[in-house]
């Protein structure tokens, strides 16, 4: 299963280009890739063991860094 969502939200320090996001690739019930910058953590993704800064740069980059990356899990490359 696949859950993207993003919100158009105020510029702030911790939004600064005033976007919210959580994308979230779902296998057998358990995330296995996961990009989001909730928790004030700021831009992060998440792997099946690890979690790591992510550079955003626009959301369309961030729809194919994604996609691209269910696309290495798939073939086991994550």
């Amino acid at each position: 299963m696949v859950e993207i969502k993003i919100l158009k939200v105020e510029e702030t320090k911790t939004e600064p280009y005033g976007i919210k996001y959580s994308l979230v690739y779902i296998v057998n019930g358990k995330r296995v890739i996961g990009y989001d910058n909730y928790e004030k953590k700021g831009d992060h993704k998440h792997y099946p063991d690890r979690e790591m800064p992510y550079n955003f740069e626009n959301v369309n980059k961030l729809i194919k860094d994604f996609l691209d990356d269910i696309e290495k899990y798939k073939r086991g490359e994550l």
